[in-house]
């Protein structure tokens, strides 16, 4: 990679010890040299109005478009909830892609880890959110996939990983994300 590319890594839960943030974490961890991961948190993220926007958007809205416009990428890494993404990342979306025509998402690659503690990884999730950013001209990285299931139990009470197959697959992953990235400049 020529020089260091910002990823803003998207978490769909929102609770502080949650799997999908530990692994967050080790994607971090594994991302190959040249990435710079960064979370940018959604839970202050007030529901989309657009009255609001009309008032002049929320402090937290304009500091969430601010980092998603400066980053080079973006990485969601989230759990399923209902064959879909958690509430909060939906959210979070629209609130990017406001006012109309401004959207931050616009032609960022992006790139998808969904969780569950079940065998289908997250499936439902994972392409509920893929449709989303093709209206958002979010470039989805295609190959390597990534469903991780049975996730609630890769990890021991510290939040590192635990599952070495799992983890040589997640720096497969990272890799194949910065060569997306790289091919996206």
């Amino acid at each position: 990679m020529s020089d260091t590319k910002r990823v803003a890594v998207i978490i769909g839960s929102l609770r502080k010890a949650s799997v999908s943030r530990k692994m967050a974490h080790v994607l971090a961890e594994v991302a190959p040299k040249g990435l710079d991961l960064q979370i940018v948190e959604i839970g202050e993220l007030a529901l989309y109005n657009e009255d609001i926007e009309a008032d002049g958007p929320p402090a937290p809205w304009r500091e969430f478009r601010e980092r998603i416009a400066a980053a080079d990428a973006v990485l969601f890494v989230t759990p399923e909830y209902n064959r879909s993404v958690p509430a909060a990342l939906k959210n979070a979306l629209d609130v990017g892609s406001r006012p109309y025509g401004q959207s931050v998402w616009n032609a960022k690659p992006g790139a998808i880890v969904s969780l569950s503690p079940g065998a289908v990884g997250g499936f439902g999730a994972n392409h509920h959110l893929r449709q989303s950013l093709v209206f958002l001209n979010v470039p989805a990285m295609q190959q390597p996939e990534a469903y991780i299931g049975g996730a609630w139990g890769l990890f021991d009470e510290t939040g590192a990983m635990t599952n070495e197959g799992t983890k040589a697959f997640l720096q497969k992953f990272m890799e194949a994300f910065a060569v997306w990235i790289e091919g996206k400049d």
